[in-house]
């Protein structure tokens, strides 16, 4: 049976660069290798079949011969695909499998001493405006895995000393051949620590690391806004084995105000007034966030909607000086269960109301009238 254009079985072409080949090789050992396909001999074929062809092709003499004399360059002793795998092979090799199996060489591996570095932790802490405004120091009680005290995170027995894994040797990976290939694998005697603990600590029972509660004071600055993360660096879970710990994260959430909303640095309040405030104008007094009354003039004429903007009285603005705004927004009531004198006033006011009294409501339904007269819109 004749054999197959090696350039057919990368899928590239006769003028295809050095890195073209490589490219082509990775993908399709990629999906063809063995340890891909357990069982599948067709997949085992093509994989033997893309090793001699990018074998042949990725060698410069190599590829010469064969664009010569085809593959009758190689028959006969000629120095066929069965031979040994150049350098450039050897290097495609090494990236194909950190793809396959996610990286075995120096990247991934646990510390040579099997010290492990502690997992991140999160919490949520709810706060109030209030607090968001002023800034404060919250102590938080977290439960986590701290260092063992007794023996300070070695895992060991005070006054005793781990053993070096007879099967890895100490260095917490092992070798597997197949077929050609040697594989990289987490030691399975010492799960990749290196070492063997025959008499472990009594306390945290050779993990180097107990739960307990920990009391921490969390500075949380002015102006904080909706879901700000603070990081505590070394604060997260202790390590294995006297690692390192990792960090904590606490996750900011600001409760809803009664009165005020925010929107980044300003706020926002809605103020109920009278219609006669309103229509006369007068003082309100409005509280602000910093706990003071502070004196508002509502202009006479006021309309339902009307914003009233008072500056620098909203949110401090994180590591900065500076305030936001604070608007008062006017809402303008409608009178409820009136006295007879009372409707009898208004009822007068509205036969006498005009143009100059009502200038937007009076311009509306003259403007209806004409448009449904004939006039223009």
């Amino acid at each position: 049976m004749s054999k197959r254009d090696y350039y057919e079985i990368l899928g590239v072409a006769r003028t295809a660069t050095d890195a073209d080949l490589k490219s082509a090789f990775r993908k399709l050992a990629m999906v063809h290798h063995p340890d891909k396909n357990p069982g599948n001999a067709e997949a085992e074929a093509k994989f033997k079949e893309l090793n001699e062809a990018y074998q042949i092709l990725s060698d410069g003499q190599k590829r010469s011969a064969y664009d010569r004399f085809g593959h009758g360059a190689f028959e006969q002793g000629g120095g066929g695909g069965g031979g040994g795998f150049n350098g450039d092979f050897g290097a495609s090799m090494s990236d194909i499998f950190e793809d396959l199996f996610g990286g075995m060489g120096a990247r991934g591996q646990r510390r040579s001493d099997g010290r492990e570095r502690g997992s991140d932790l999160r919490y949520n802490l709810e706060i109030t405006l209030e607090d968001a405004f002023n800034g404060k120091t919250e102590d938080l009680t977290i439960p986590t895995a701290v260092t063992c005290e007794p023996c300070s995170g070695s895992g060991v027995k005070p006054g005793t000393k781990a053993k070096t894994c007879p099967t890895c040797g100490g260095h917490g990976r092992v070798r597997a051949s197949q077929g050609f290939f040697s594989i990289e694998r987490t030691c399975p005697k010492c799960q990749g620590h290196g070492e063997i603990i025959d008499d472990p600590c009594v306390k945290c029972r050779g993990a180097g690391r107990v739960t307990t509660d920990r009391t921490l004071s969390v500075n949380i600055p002015a102006g904080v806004e909706d879901g700000t993360r603070i990081r505590l660096s070394g604060e997260g879970e202790g390590g294995l084995r006297g690692g390192p710990s990792g960090d904590l994260y606490i996750f900011l959430s600001i409760k809803s105000h009664r009165y005020f909303q925010r929107d980044g640095a300003d706020l926002y309040c809605r103020v109920p007034i009278s219609m006669v405030t309103a229509s006369l104008g007068g003082e309100l007094r409005v509280p602000m966030m910093d706990g003071e009354m502070k004196a508002v003039s509502v202009p006479e004429g006021t309309q339902s909607g009307k914003q009233i903007k008072l500056r620098g009285k909203g949110m401090p603005i994180l590591r900065s000086r500076d305030h936001g705004d604070l608007y008062i927004q006017v809402s303008v009531e409608t009178p409820q269960k009136l006295t007879q004198r009372q409707k009898e006033l208004l009822k007068e006011f509205d036969t006498e109301s005009s143009k100059e009294t009502h200038p937007e409501s009076v311009g509306f339904f003259n403007r209806m009238k004409e448009f449904f007269a004939g006039g223009s819109e």
